[in-house]
């Protein structure tokens, strides 16, 4: 299974949204970045994916985006195919 890291905040309903929905799918391990308790990474997440809203969710070197285009991607039967990868 390819490495996902979600950049995230403490409190987040869309973050635990997708986070439930990763594990849902078998996801054992999420790398969390948490951009409220380190600025500098937020800078990070914002020049990598051009957005600054939380979560940003990599699965592998794919650049998913947020909670909402995770579930799109799970209703559009590509999430497993990635994950499987």
């Amino acid at each position: 299974m390819p490495r996902v890291l979600m950049y995230a905040t403490a409190v987040c309903p869309y973050c635990i949204r997708a986070e439930q929905l990763l594990k849902r799918k078998g996801v054992a391990e999420i790398e969390k970045v948490r951009v409220d308790l380190d600025p500098a990474r937020r800078d990070e997440m914002m020049e990598k994916t051009g957005r600054r809203t939380v979560p940003q969710i990599f699965i592998g070197d794919h650049h998913v985006g947020g909670c909402d285009d995770l579930y799109d991607l799970d209703r559009a039967g590509q999430l497993d195919p990635l994950l499987a990868a």
